[in-house]
């Protein structure tokens, strides 16, 4: 509680008018001096009257996730306590910290038979966890005399993860032809292991699949149907080093990771499969167990919002035994990370070998534009020539990494943001298709 701007201009009215009064009629003394006494008895009984901290109710509602680029609504609902009849104003300050933009003050009518509320909307400048910390409250008693600040502690967290809306076009584009009118088979028709069906070859199929002996018993080309394999386990691996945080096209190279293992992960939870998170840099940062359902699609966005922006080096040994440690199984374990040259790369390949030994490695790297720009640049000076020359040599020595990874039996997939999501995606599939997990 303190006093306002207006109870302070009162009693410096106050007391210049008391001083030169003492000092000129020396004799009315006691009546100059009652000129501030009144000031402070008014802001007392501004005080007295004005509503008790105590009983103050204060409601706020938030979103669980919040899309970057997109708003979510912030909702706090304010009642005055009981004893405050004359009613009043009340200024309501939210204060959000992490990615979450500052939102400014709002003032409300506020009364004890009634609640107030006031909306915001809530925007996050990047991806991440952010927090309501607290509401904060600011009135003054009927007169206008004293200020009492207040505050509500909320502590809430809020997700600020990539907007989905590509996610949910992509699953369009690769819809489960045996859906009926909102139901389907608990067995799905694909690629598999497990027989389901003998079908006339058409056009498009895969040759693989031909059986030969019923095809030369029927004297037609016949081929095999099988049910989708399910029930496999997915963990992304990502990278949170200081590699990962440069940006690439405006945007950090960890997010377009996470926009992209997004996308594979409804497709994986769709086609039944469970799907885990993994993060790292100098030491493991963040690890959830794979689960199922793609109605805890939600639940791997939250994963995937916590993963921070580090400025550290990367430790691959450390962090790839202790996933290794963590799995149970043979899973797919799509490592999202970037490298240098084969030099700094010699640790990341030697933990790479050892962790496809008993686990399918799909190893993603983002390819830079920029980069092939440059070492295609017409060599019209020698500058342009020699930044000509260490692009080349650069994308050689990412060349050799990747080779050599391939050698290890690991899946490689290089390609540029835009086209990161379709392509894993469509590896994500052949990998299903050829039975390689």
């Amino acid at each position: 509680m303190r006093p306002t701007s207006r109870a302070l201009t009162i009693v410096a009215i106050a007391a210049a008018i008391a001083l030169p009064w003492a000092l000129i009629l020396e004799a009315w003394w006691e009546t100059a001096l009652a000129l501030p006494l009144t000031a402070l008895l008014a802001l007392a009984l501004d005080a007295a009257l004005a509503p008790a901290t105590r009983g103050v109710r204060v409601e706020a509602s938030t979103p669980e996730l919040l899309y970057v680029g997109t708003d979510g609504p912030l909702s706090v609902r304010v009642a005055a306590p009981a004893g405050n009849v004359g009613g009043g104003r009340c200024t309501v300050l939210p204060e959000t910290s992490g990615p979450l933009r500052d939102l400014s003050a709002a003032i409300v009518e506020w009364s004890a038979d009634a609640e107030a509320a006031v909306d915001w909307k809530l925007s996050a400048t990047r991806r991440g966890e952010g927090r309501l910390e607290r509401i904060w409250l600011l009135w003054t008693g009927p007169l206008g005399l004293m200020a009492i600040h207040h505050r509500v502690e909320v502590g809430r967290v809020i997700a600020a993860v990539p907007d989905i809306a590509a996610v949910r076009q992509l699953a369009l584009k690769f819809a489960q032809r045996d859906a009926f009118f909102g139901q389907k088979p608990m067995r799905q028709q694909g690629d598999g292991s497990e027989y389901r069906a003998l079908r006339e070859y058409m056009p498009g199929f895969d040759h693989r699949a031909m059986d030969w002996k019923t095809s030369a018993k029927h004297r037609k080309l016949m081929c095999k149907e099988f049910y989708t394999e399910r029930n496999q386990q997915v963990v992304f691996a990502f990278d949170t080093g200081h590699l990962m945080s440069q940006p690439l096209g405006g945007v950090p190279r960890l997010d377009h990771a996470i926009n992209a293992g997004l996308q594979m992960a409804y497709m994986s939870l769709r086609a039944g499969d469970r799907v885990g998170v993994f993060g790292f840099d100098a030491r493991v940062r963040h690890y959830a167990e794979p689960v199922g359902n793609v109605a805890n699609f939600a639940h791997i966005q939250r994963q995937m919002a916590r993963l921070e922006y580090r400025a550290e080096e990367s430790n691959y040994t450390l962090a790839l035994m202790d996933l290794m440690g963590r799995l149970k199984r043979r899973s797919l374990i799509v490592v999202m990370t970037d490298f240098v040259d084969s030099v700094t790369a010699e640790l990341m390949i030697d933990n790479l070998g050892r962790l496809s030994g008993r686990h399918l490695v799909l190893f993603v790297a983002l390819r830079d534009r920029a980069l092939t720009g440059l070492a295609d640049a017409r060599p019209d000076s020698f500058p342009v020539l020699a930044r000509a020359v260490l692009a080349q040599d650069l994308m050689g020595e990412r060349e050799i990494v990747l080779q050599r990874l391939r050698r290890l039996g690991i899946q490689c997939l290089e390609t540029e943001p835009a086209k990161l999501s379709i392509e894993l995606v469509n590896r994500y599939l052949e990998i299903k298709r050829r039975e390689l997990l």
